[in-house]
């Protein structure tokens, strides 16, 4: 008997046990999508955002004028996830902040899978509470920035001026012009998210210290 036709008794020949453990193409493409995008959505969303952002439509959200940056606040819809990480963060990089939610309802806490993996980065999010919009109150100085391109014209069309309100994305490695929400979404994604949230937040605060932002707290 050829050496190909041995039998195996741990796999019959004729059974498909051989195959298990190996993905299909689908299941491949499908856990790709899953772990750096979120969902086929947030795969869209990312290349329009990257797509804006090659044409030069999203030019007034990326040059803030970080010498007179007081205070950095960053904005997602429920600021219990990627803002509020995006504080810590900030925070433990000495940066005067704040975060807020454009949807949300003050106090909520962050949420679960937000504290377990802001944990692997050091970033304790226990007593994180949300603050909605209505509850902030915008101050000369303060740099608004968001995670995504309709939430950023979301905050001109509601009294931020434009210069006051930039792009995160701007500054993650690797450039991501959206930064796709990972509530309820897979483990997988939450620590890409939270990565890009994390690298984009630390290049900000070495440029807020090159040009000698005041929000660098003393």
């Amino acid at each position: 008997m050829p050496h190909s036709q041995l039998a195996n008794p741990e796999c019959p020949l004729g059974s498909d046990s051989r195959q298990e453990g190996i993905a299909s193409p689908k299941q491949r493409l499908t856990s790709l999508i899953s772990g750096n995008f979120g969902t086929h959505r947030g795969l869209v969303r990312m290349l329009l955002g990257e797509t804006e952002y090659l044409a030069g439509r999203v030019n007034q959200f990326l040059q803030p004028d970080l010498a007179a940056t007081q205070r950095v606040v960053f904005v997602c819809l429920g600021n219990i996830n990627r803002s509020a990480f995006a504080e810590g963060v900030a925070t433990s990089n000495g940066l005067n902040t704040a975060s807020i939610g454009l949807s949300t309802s003050t106090g909520n806490p962050a949420f679960h899978m937000a504290i377990d993996t802001a944990q692997h980065f050091g970033i304790d999010l226990q007593a994180h509470r949300a603050t909605d919009f209505t509850d902030y109150e915008y101050r000369p100085g303060d740099l608004l920035l968001a995670m995504e391109i309709r939430h950023a014209h979301r905050l001109t069309s509601l009294g931020i001026p434009q210069e006051a309100i930039a792009l995160l994305g701007h500054w993650a490695t690797p450039h991501r012009i959206h930064i796709h929400d990972p509530h309820t979404l897979s483990s997988a994604y939450f620590r890409t998210c939270f990565s890009l949230i994390h690298s984009a937040v630390r290049e900000l605060a070495m440029d807020c210290r090159k040009t000698g932002s005041p929000c660098v707290a003393t």
